[in-house]
Parts: structure tokens; sequence; C-alpha cells
């Protein structure tokens, strides 16, 4: 096994581990500490998918679907079969009480995905791409199961576009929000390590360039709620 092997698995245990420390008490975190606004977020992604997918008969990935609710509203807004993955049973196993029978949840790895190449019209990740061990792994893996000319569409924290909302959102996301998600769900490294890997990872523009030598071309993105979170789509050539 080399160094970099070793230190992804190490960070993908670490990983794993705290998700399910905080499993039980996840869906009321997001939904509490955003407002809500989580769930609009969701929708705008799947609307965005919508318009660019043939709905009728298409078969969607959502990778890295913790408690499966951009899964479930995929389908709600598709009406096509879902297929769901992530590597944390516990979060795998509160997705399964969301989920209709056109959802197919499945335990693995964003790393190693058990799908065989060009299997699917449109690939989503949402929260999830900045807990890759290997982001750039991770975008590769999502063009290899992608058919050509289908989407992936990114859903994940950045940076807010106006100074003093990224300061302000700054001191609640650093201050407020790991006392508040530590008294909830008990694990305050949990949401000490949220803030700590939305600062490490790329902005908006820069996840544009890492998603552009993945392969896929048409990439854009859309700032949500000022740039808090931003929704990036890209099509595989």
């Amino acid at each position: 096994m080399s160094q970099n092997s070793g230190a992804e698995n190490e960070h993908a245990g670490r990983v794993r581990e705290m998700f399910a420390a905080i499993a039980r008490r996840y869906d009321l975190l997001n939904h509490l500490l955003s407002g809500n606004v989580d769930k609009r977020w969701r929708r705008i992604a799947a609307k965005r998918l919508a318009d660019r997918v043939s709905v009728s008969d298409s078969l969607v990935l959502d990778v890295a679907c913790g408690t499966g609710d951009l899964a479930v509203t995929l389908f709600d807004t598709l009406k096509c079969n879902v297929v769901a993955t992530d590597f944390c049973r516990p979060m795998l196993d509160i997705a399964a009480t969301k989920i209709s029978e056109k959802v197919t949840l499945i335990e693995s790895d964003a790393l190693r995905l058990p799908f065989r190449d060009s299997c699917f019209d449109a690939v989503t990740i949402a929260f999830g791409l900045r807990n890759l061990a290997n982001v750039e792994r991770g975008l590769a893996e999502l063009a290899r199961v992608l058919k050509a000319g289908g989407w992936v569409a990114i859903l994940e924290f950045s940076q807010p576009v106006n100074p003093a909302v990224r300061v302000l959102f700054g001191t609640y996301f650093t201050r407020i929000l790991p006392v508040m998600g530590g008294i909830v769900s008990g694990s305050r490294s949990a949401y000490t390590y949220l803030p700590d890997s939305v600062k490490r990872f790329p902005d908006q523009r820069e996840l544009i360039g890492l998603i552009q030598r993945a392969g896929f071309v048409d990439v854009d993105f859309e700032n949500l709620t000022g740039g808090i979170a931003a929704l990036h789509l890209g099509r595989k050539p």
C-alpha cells in the first residue's frame, strides 16, 4: 500500500466514523442550522438537472447520498429511477426510511463505485465532494460512470460573494455552528470539521477548473444564497 493510499484510507475511516456518530441527528441539524434553506438548494439542483436530462427513462446516480434527501428530491422532480450510494451504513439506514421503490440504495465508496463505465444519464453529489479523501479521483469516478452527453451536478458549500455576508457567515460557521451542532448531536468535533473542510475546499471558480480537468465540458456554476452554497453543472462529451 502506498503512503497516499494509506492516508486516504485513514481519512475515509475518520469521515465514516464521524458521520456514523451524528447520523441520528443529521437531518435535524441540517435543517435547523441552515434555516431549512438546504431543502431549497436540493430542489434547485434537481430542477436544473430536469431541464437537461430526458426524464422518461433516465437513470440517475446520487453519490455520497447521506440520509437520502437529494435522492428523494431527484425522484420527486425527475420521476425516474435513482440509485443512491454512501459508505456510511447508519446514514443509509436512515435513508431507507424515506425512499420509494424507485430509489435503490447501495453501500459503496465514492472513490470506488461498483458500476460499469458509462451507465448513468446524470450523476449528483451534494455536500459530499469536499469530504472525499481525493477530490480529483472522486470527480474522475463520477465521469467514468456517466454516459457521454450526461450531466454531473455538484452541490457544495462555497464562498459568499458579498464581503459583509462572508464575514457574518464565517462568524456563524466557525463560532456558533460548532457549539449548536455539538450540543444537539453530541459531537462538537463533527461540526468543527464542517467549517474547516469548507475553508480548505476550492472556491467556485477553482472548482470549475477541477471539474474541467476531470473531462467535463460546458462547466458553469450558480451561486445559491449569495454563494454560501454553489451548484456546479458539467457535461461529459
